[in-house]
């Protein structure tokens, strides 16, 4: 039975794009024959001894006869002359009028017009324009590389002319061959290559030739650093090639070059004038942008390699489940988010420490940098924000990619309803499943166009600028600090006066920072919950913020230490102590831990405390409903507690939970399940069944393999279980701990606990 996809196939040029897909082909068994044309004999008769090809000839005709495939790779000021070929052997019986043609080309418009001059504008219906974004600076047959094509993209242009059966013929070829095939008009893709490939080669080539005939030629090239050699490397490609590219693409070379100019204009007059902030932030924005468009194409995190996954595997401590130590936590996330908004819409200059260095945070970072914000850093912690005032931002010339960020995309929401210009917001595969008509549809009540995904409402986010908002009285069925912050943020341009009630106390870190910039917010306390106003209108000043560690951060080491063996000790320095925040340990004492406070001051307007935990004999508790806002991101740890407790623990008034990063419910009650722990999930909680005999040596985890669901919280929390589990456990899908915790297994490692980090492409 025949498997081939074609039956012969004719290489044109066997160059190194020629020579690697006929390499590719014959090592993927594509094609029963192969046969090339080449002028150089000494590569036909080498292809011919290294068994690649069949028959070789400098002329079309000897070859191609029966041929079902014909593929150009010659430089594209030879097309035409090929196209002639092509045509006469279609003309004299030699290949069939439907036989597919394609191409190789970097130019694509110029390829296709030599084809409709020979073919009198009708083009073969089998003719499918390639273009696979792959190539060396060594050049020739032998260096072909069968593995050219492996994750690079080829982008082919589906014409008017084109069969169909050709165009999918042709799409499997490059997928065969290990290349990802995406489709592009002709126009859009000779715009793309000029920006992407063909300016920066002729820049190369360019400053290559120009120092070259300096003065100080042989100094300059002796003492070129490592930055020199990796610009210049493409100067080293074939010069006949990109000589016959650039005259073919020359309409959109030319434009490439006039933007660019007009840019090295303007960064000339930057550093003429000395404008330090306008110098970083242009460098600032471009070194961010180098990482963050290949996150945001691959729909993956800021801080990890866009094709690496990670898994923990911990082994139970041995001799003793007994730990110890200090522990500096990263920064507060919340504050960090908020740091950064409010610094950007300040006037004058922001300077942030302690910032949290963790992908959602630095996706908040980055689309403010997006918007036309200058910000030095994050170095250790260190940002510098220059901010633009509450009018400044600017429209994004991309989407804004949040990553798996649902802070940054709600309150981001409230910002962007009032800007003038539009908006689009995108994330990745975890944080587009998650609902966001929560934030929307209060802010449309505003009057802010906004237009969620789907039947559920996800992202991606589109948001129609310069709508005039109004101030309304918004009553908040559910305690949300995101759903408060998104209206406390977009009120700040409403017409008016806004109001909102929140049924419980949450979080109040928009409030606490509104205040520390100077915009005037109303609080007032209610029976259970809060009523903030606040007034359009205003605006903010610059001020400096220390950003104190994260609590929510702090609570694994908490639980850890509350769990472990008797004599286990840890202290958490200057951790923050919002009382909106503090549920943890609220929860954690009314179960028996042993908690203790000092060092108890203020950083800015938020209070902080150096944290003591020693081992505990916890005891099951029903957990007061009042305190469920204060602990919502700390309740995955706090069920590890409860399975470590002695009798029954009961959740109820928790539904945030199920529209977190995961539904954290459903799934820490599947790994506790697995981990031999007895729980009943119900609709707005969890029963958990405690085996605590009030001996911490003890375990009360089997070992697993554990799901985190790309959950930060859920890996953080399993890993925690492992102080008292009886075997490994291995926890999956843990690069999203970078989300918040950069450093946790480090830190874990630290104090005495036995995690094995394993990465994996």
């Amino acid at each position: 039975m025949n498997t081939h996809t074609f039956n012969k196939v004719c290489i044109v040029g066997l160059g190194l794009i020629g020579a690697s897909l006929a390499q590719a082909i014959k090592d993927n068994q594509l094609a029963k024959t192969l046969v090339a044309v080449d002028k150089h004999n000494q590569s036909l008769i080498d292809a011919q001894q290294d068994g690649l090809i069949q028959q070789g000839s400098d002329t079309l005709a000897n070859v191609i006869k029966d041929s079902d495939l014909i593929v150009i790779a010659t430089p594209v000021k030879i097309a035409h002359k090929v196209f002639i070929d092509i045509k006469n052997a279609i003309d004299d019986g030699l290949i069939d009028s439907t036989c597919v043609i394609t191409d190789v080309g970097s130019t694509k418009a110029s390829v296709i017009n030599e084809a409709k001059q020979v073919f009198n504008n009708h083009l073969p219906i089998g003719f499918v324009p390639a273009h696979p974004i792959a190539g060396a600076e060594n050049s020739g047959y032998h260096a072909r590389n069968p593995k050219l094509f492996v994750n690079h993209n080829v982008i082919l242009c589906k014409l008017d002319s084109t069969h169909e059966t050709a165009y999918q013929q042709v799409y499997k070829l490059w997928q065969d061959v290990g290349a990802s095939v995406m489709e592009m008009d002709v126009e859009h893709h000779d715009k793309v290559l000029a920006f992407t490939s063909h300016l920066p080669h002729l820049l190369a080539f360019n400053l290559v030739e120009k120092l070259a005939k300096h003065d100080d030629n042989m100094d300059i090239f002796r003492y070129a650093a490592g930055g020199f050699r990796d610009f210049t490397r493409i100067a080293a490609s074939d010069p006949t090639m990109w000589h016959d590219i650039f005259l073919a693409n020359k309409s959109a070379i030319i434009e490439a070059l006039d933007q660019y100019s007009q840019n090295l204009q303007s960064l000339k007059q930057t550093i003429i004038n000395q404008n330090s902030t306008e110098l970083m932030g242009m460098l600032g924005r471009a070194q961010a942008a180098r990482k963050h468009f290949g996150h945001m194409l691959n729909s993956t995190p800021y801080t990890e390699d866009p094709k690496m996954t990670q898994n923990y595997q911990i082994e139970p401590l041995v001799k003793s489940n007994k730990i110890n130590g200090t522990v500096k936590v990263p920064g507060d996330k919340s504050i960090s988010h908020r740091s950064i908004m409010f610094g950007s819409l300040a006037t004058g200059t922001t300077k942030v420490s302690g910032f949290l260095e963790g992908e959602d945070a630095m996706a908040t970072l980055q689309a403010f940098r997006d918007m036309g914000v200058t910000i030095e850093g994050p170095n250790n912690g260190e940002v510098t924000i220059h901010g633009l005032g509450i009018n400044g931002l600017k429209a994004s010339q991309t989407p804004l990619y949040m990553g798996n960020s649902g802070t940054s995309m709600r309150l981001l929401s409230g910002i962007l309803s009032a800007q003038q210009f539009d908006s689009v917001m995108t994330g990745d595969v975890s944080l587009s499943k998650r609902p966001m008509e929560r934030v929307a549809k209060p802010l449309r009540e505003m009057g802010a166009k906004i237009q969620t995904t789907g039947e559920k409402g996800t992202a991606p986010i589109s948001i129609t600028g310069n709508q005039a908002l109004k101030g309304i009285d918004y009553d908040m069925p559910v305690a949300s600090a995101q759903v408060k912050s998104c209206l406390l943020l977009a009120s700040l341009w409403a017409k008016g006066t806004t109001t909102i009630i929140e049924p419980e106390i949450c979080r109040d870190h928009t409030e606490r920072m509104l205040t520390a910039f100077g915009y005037p917010v109303q609080v007032e306390k209610l029976k259970d919950g809060n009523k903030i106003t606040v007034t359009g209108g205003g605006e903010m000043t610059a001020c400096d913020i220390q950003v104190p560690s994260d609590i929510s951060s702090a609570a694994f080491f908490m639980v850890a230490a509350a769990i472990a063996g008797e004599g286990s000790e840890l202290t958490l320095s200057q951790v923050g102590m919002n009382p909106t925040r503090t549920g943890v340990i609220d929860i954690l004492k009314l179960m028996g831990a042993n908690i203790s406070l000092s060092n108890e001051t203020k950083i800015g307007d938020e209070p902080v405390a150096d944290i003591t935990i020693k081992s505990s004999s916890l005891q099951g508790i029903n957990i007061p409903e009042h305190l469920v806002p204060l602990a919502i991101d700390e309740f995955p740890v706090l069920f590890v507690a409860a399975s470590c407790a002695v009798g029954q623990t009961v959740l109820t008034g928790a539904k945030e939970l199920r529209v977190k990063e995961s539904d954290r419910i459903a799934v820490m009650a599947d790994g506790l399940t697995t981990l031999d722990i007895d729980c009943t999930v119900t609709d707005d909680g969890i029963i958990i069944e405690g085996k605590g005999t009030g001996n911490n040596a003890q375990p009360i985890f089997t070992g697993g393999y554990i799901l985190s669901h790309h959950d930060h919280r859920i890996a953080m929390s399993f890993t925690i279980a492992s102080l008292r589990a009886s075997d490994q456990i291995t926890i999956e899908g843990t690069e999203t701990v970078n989300t918040s915790f950069p450093n946790f297994a480090e830190l874990a490692n630290k104090i005495g606990m036995n995690i094995v980090e394993n990465s994996q492409k």
